[in-house]
């Protein structure tokens, strides 16, 4: 009887199974208001124009699960919505693939904050200060007019935390935005900002979730609040209308996607991320959730009503900076620490 070498009959099987397992990609995110948004601008239109099956799911952005994923080599995730202390320590551990830009876009095209070796930025998001303007006859303008308690009486609502509060501090002291961690970068600058938080101590009123400056705001507990610009957004179109956004010195920040390392649909998950980056997909996204493109090709092809209340709105950027996570990655634990300990006073 004649024997037939079934390897190559064995390997296509393999190779017909894999393609047909690569026609699913899962795409992992954070769920809520934001994972809609993305359901309309990206899922839905991605599904219909290349016929992929996306396996869409949410979590909390553990990168304990991912670690083990990687690890044990059973990955089965692929793409993954990562802030972005996350996105740079798991760069560092090895979790992501490096991006090939070639097959991403121009990165000529994007925010620089939404560029880095293992991660894509694809929306922005701000942390601003929002007043009750029916609790105040003149508009504050700056960080400034927010320490100023004698020109603009009442309780200020500040997130009870070191990040983002210093940098806050040190902008109301007249540093310019561009120089706020080169001064944060040392004992002197620390001090002066602790030094400036002192002085507006007795008017503080410190929240620790983000639904909590809207709540403030609304029921006259505070006048002003540090708060996440897409919290007002959502009080305003829940009725809130006179709670208004001050974007001079927003601090921004980017959520990316990322590839899981071992990703066994490497080739589609740029794909994917590529069709997000487009601008007239990410136009759709910021007209169902007030965060800003990262593609600058995309403001101009929004209503410019909609494009003046995102975090990358041109007059809106001017003044404001992007955080620098390596800065709190690298000083967040000892500044944390001081802050508990001066709060606690």
């Amino acid at each position: 009887m004649k024997r037939f070498d079934i390897k190559p009959l064995v390997a296509a099987m393999v190779c017909l199974s894999s393609l047909s397992y690569a026609k699913d990609l899962t795409v992992i995110s954070f769920g809520g208001a934001n994972k809609d948004a993305q359901v309309k601008a990206y899922y839905e239109p991605y599904k219909k124009a290349t016929g992929t099956n996306l396996v869409t799911s949410d979590y909390n952005g553990e990168q304990a699960k991912i670690k083990a994923m990687v690890q044990s080599k059973s990955v089965d995730w692929d793409v993954v919505e990562v802030e972005t202390p996350e996105l740079i320590r798991g760069c560092e551990e090895g979790l992501y693939e490096k991006l090939d830009w070639s097959k991403l876009g121009n990165k000529a095209d994007f925010l620089p904050a939404a560029v880095s070796d293992c991660g894509i930025g694809f929306f922005v998001w701000s942390t601003v200060f929002a007043y009750n303007a029916d609790k105040l006859k003149t508009a504050p303008k700056s960080w400034a007019d927010f320490w100023d308690v004698k020109k603009f009486p009442g309780k200020r609502g500040l997130r009870k935390g070191a990040k983002y509060t210093l940098e806050f501090a040190l902008l109301a002291d007249g540093v310019k935005p561009a120089e706020v961690y080169k001064v944060l970068g040392t004992k002197a600058g620390v001090d002066r900002a602790f030094k400036k938080l002192d002085a507006l101590k007795p008017s503080i009123q410190w929240w620790e979730a983000g639904a909590q400056p809207p709540q403030f705001l609304a029921s006259g507990d505070v006048v002003m609040s540090s708060v996440y610009n897409g919290r007002i957004a959502n009080a305003q179109k829940e009725g809130n209308k006179n709670l208004k956004i001050v974007w001079s010195g927003g601090i921004y920040d980017v959520d990316s996607w990322a590839i899981v390392k071992g990703s066994p649909n490497k080739a589609a998950a740029e794909k994917f991320i590529a069709y997000t980056l487009k601008p007239e997909n990410q136009k759709v996204y910021s007209q169902n959730i007030a965060y800003g493109p990262t593609n600058t090709k995309t403001i101009p092809l929004l209503d410019k009503a909609v494009a003046a209340e995102l975090p990358t709105a041109p007059a809106n950027l001017k003044d404001a900076l992007p955080i620098n996570v390596q800065f709190w990655v690298d000083n967040g634990e000892e500044l944390e620490q001081r802050f508990n300990a001066w709060a606690a006073k």
